[in-house]
């Protein structure tokens, strides 16, 4: 048997990747759309924690630190970079001519004290010693002294933007921004506004429009790779024109089962996978489910538990498959009430893919 682990950042390139697409989809300009998108990843990383309970909180504590060294690291390529600029002096004006014998040049630079800001300076020097002590014609330039204004100003941004990434990151879950409609430029104009103040989550990681490296388990629309045993209910049903299977169990608590096929098999084995269920409970009522799997010589993926509400979800689960022929295809199972009172779930898709040599 193999085994299983909890969800890594740093492993599950699915998760960084939809990240960087939402950023192409959006106005990464924006700073209150990319606080959106760290903070549904940071959602998805708690949601892939608390799922495995073999996690210890020192485990979750680095976790979280991780995850927020690479949203740190990314933020980070928005910073500009100020320009220091040299001031402008004006034009370097010859000496006057005096009668004096024959001197050596004197080095360019302007003294940081003066000589009335020492108590102990000689009095202050007249008009002709003045004059021997200027510089002549052909003296080295002067020493051009740049400003440490800006890289401080700089500097105090860069840790004023760094202290609010941390501070929305402790603010809690919220889900990946969907791309806003193209729209004329002086239409969106008018929208932006209204849209820095709207209060709608946006969709979770791994929407449809991101879905390039993702395996379809499961869809709708061939319900035929769905089995309801016993007293269990597998139907399909359809609200504002999206299709999902509404599943129920019984009084005896079995499962219901979704094949995997056997390609599907074949083309992960050797790799470490992430599994997502996109969900949520039905008629409003919050119910916890339960996941297990059997993929045939490949192995199973132990039992793994999520809270499932009436807002969708996508519930990720990292597996590492041996490099062996799985011989047949698999089964997922899901049972949508641990607790046995009949509360349903509406599944919208089961989806897999490979992220990264199996470890």
């Amino acid at each position: 048997m193999h085994q299983t682990h909890d969800l890594r950042w740093n492993s599950v390139d699915p998760i960084e990747k939809a990240i960087r697409s939402a950023f192409e989809k959006g106005d990464t300009s924006q700073r209150a759309y990319r606080e959106k998108v760290y903070r549904s990843a940071f959602a998805a990383l708690e949601r892939a924690l608390q799922s495995n309970p073999n996690v210890t909180p020192a485990i979750t504590q680095r976790r979280r630190q991780e995850l927020s060294a690479k949203i740190t690291q990314i933020e980070s390529e928005f910073i500009p970079v100020p320009s220091v600029d040299a001031p402008c002096r004006p034009p370097h004006a010859p000496a006057p001519e005096v009668s004096v014998g024959r001197r050596e040049p004197e080095l360019g630079f302007d003294p940081v004290v003066t000589p009335r800001d020492r108590p102990d300076a000689a009095p202050t020097p007249g008009p002709e010693e003045a004059a021997i002590a200027a510089p002549v014609k052909g003296d080295r330039p002067p020493r051009v002294r740049r400003s440490w204004v800006a890289p401080l100003v700089a500097l105090l941004v860069f840790a004023a933007l760094i202290g609010g990434v941390y501070m929305f990151l402790k603010s809690g879950a919220a889900k990946l921004p969907a791309p806003a409609p193209q729209q004329p430029a002086a239409e969106q104009q008018q929208s932006q506004p209204q849209a820095a103040q709207s209060d709608t989550p946006p969709p979770a990681l791994g929407e449809d429009n991101d879905l390039s490296d993702w395996i379809s388990v499961f869809s709708p629309a061939d319900p035929s790779t769905v089995t309801a045993p016993g007293d269990t209910r597998a139907e399909v049903d359809e609200t504002n024109g999206e299709s999902f299977m509404r599943i129920a169990s019984g009084a005896s608590g079995s499962p219901i089962l979704f094949d995997v096929g056997q390609g599907i098999l074949d083309q992960l084995a050797g790799r470490k996978v992430v599994f997502a269920i996109v969900a949520n409970s039905a008629d409003g009522n919050e119910t916890q489910i339960s996941v297990e799997c059997s993929l045939a010589d490949l192995g199973d993926c132990g039992r793994k538990r999520f809270i499932v509400r009436d807002t969708r979800e996508h519930f990720l689960f990292e597996v590492d498959l041996p490099d062996t022929n799985p011989g047949s295809g698999g089964i997922i199972s899901i049972n949508p009430d641990i607790e046995g009172k009949g509360r349903a779930v509406e599944v919208y898709a089961i989806r897999v893919t490979p992220a990264g040599p199996a470890g």
